[in-house]
């Protein structure tokens, strides 16, 4: 579904993503990890057209989509779940959910689906985002994205800022959604969750891979070795 060759991202001359290749199969699962900084809410976002390209492709299904802008990708079936949520404070959480219909593919998700996925929003719905939890507001904001009806969903950073029984709620439903055949690719700095989720794993360190696998094939120390760097240093 997702192919990515040689990707490169610059935030100004400072250089973000360094010729990252990797590829994604329907329905697969991927997390994303690395210490701040290495690179990953750049990644996700040049993917989702959010952060211009340097250097390399991306390719979509087949298509190449490295110069479409960020609705055009969305069109097409590409969802982003931004970092620190980005909702309309001032407007409803149904209204937040609207917007996201604009530019919707046909498919299953709409507001009734969304409110039966995350149920704790049901009772809120006419609330304004301002005035939610962090857990209502990230569970408000997946729920956006899944309004676009996605093919390939862009998570960053679910769990960040939020209080532990915030995360667990969020992640209740998202792990009901990725078992239900989603094709996500989530940034989580909670290596536990992220590797009880995904089904490989690739590390990022300095905006290059530093270790990429089935999740299946590496231990908590592998990965935490390469999200430091403790190999490149021995």
């Amino acid at each position: 579904m997702l192919a990515v060759d040689g990707l490169e991202a610059r935030h100004g001359l400072l250089p973000a993503v360094r010729g990252v290749s990797l590829a994604l199969a329907e329905g697969e699962k991927l997390a994303l990890v690395g210490a701040n900084g290495a690179g990953k809410t750049t990644f996700l976002r040049t993917l989702a057209g959010a952060h211009p390209a340097a250097a390399g492709t991306v390719r979509f299904d087949g298509t190449d989509v490295t110069a479409l802008p960020a609705h055009r990708r969305v069109a097409l079936g590409i969802a982003l779940v931004p970092e620190g949520r980005r909702l309309f404070p001032d407007m409803t959480v149904v209204e937040n959910l609207l917007v996201a219909g604009r530019h919707r593919r046909p498919g299953p998700w709409t507001v009734d689906t969304v409110l039966d996925a995350f149920p704790q929003l049901r009772p809120l719905r006419d609330r304004r985002a301002a005035t939610l939890s962090g857990g209502e507001q990230q569970a408000t904001a997946i729920g956006r994205a899944l309004m676009t009806n996605p093919r390939l969903l862009l998570l960053d950073e679910v769990s960040l800022g939020l209080a532990p029984l915030a995360v667990e709620a969020v992640y209740r439903s998202l792990t009901r959604l990725i078992a239900g055949g989603a094709t996500a690719i989530l940034v989580e700095q909670d290596l536990g969750r992220a590797m009880q989720i995904a089904d490989r794993v690739v590390c990022l360190l300095e905006g290059r891979i530093a270790l990429a696998g089935p999740t299946a094939e590496l231990t908590r120390e592998r990965v935490t070795e390469a999200y430091f760097g403790l190999r490149a240093r021995s």
